[in-house]
């Protein structure tokens, strides 16, 4: 330390900080060549690709476990819930069926009773038929 001047050279700090810039400076241009090549272009598609093939192996996998556990699937409730809506059409056709018929014998039996004759005439039928 005898042979160093105190104003003449940077401290360590300084130049530890000099060499991580400069470091980070070379790395980052090393990169921008990297990244600007197409071959760069070309590996992140076959990675995007492996990953999404991935992901659908994995889902695969779960829904083939869940089969062979006997529980349902996600393609099992799908199914069910397409034949549950079928089953709820049919119903609801049937309901306004129902309804159609009951207006219609409602409307049938309402001049029965304010006219008695057809009453009289419905219940002569059975005697005639015997």
């Amino acid at each position: 330390m005898a042979g160093r001047d105190d104003g003449a050279g940077p401290s360590p700090q300084e130049q530890v900080r000099a060499l991580y810039d400069d470091a980070e400076a070379k790395t980052a241009k090393a990169f921008e060549r990297a990244v600007g090549t197409t071959s760069f272009g070309g590996v992140m598609a076959r990675s995007a690709e492996n990953v999404a093939a991935l992901s659908r192996v994995g889902s695969d996998l779960a829904d083939l476990a869940l089969r062979n556990l006997r529980l349902a699937g996600r393609a099992d409730i799908v199914r069910l819930s397409r034949q549950l809506h079928r089953t709820e059409d049919k119903l609801e056709r049937v309901l306004q069926e129902v309804e159609h018929l009951r207006d219609e014998l409602s409307a049938r039996e309402s001049p029965a009773h304010t006219n008695g004759s057809d009453r009289s005439r419905s219940a002569r039928r059975p005697a005639a038929a015997k």
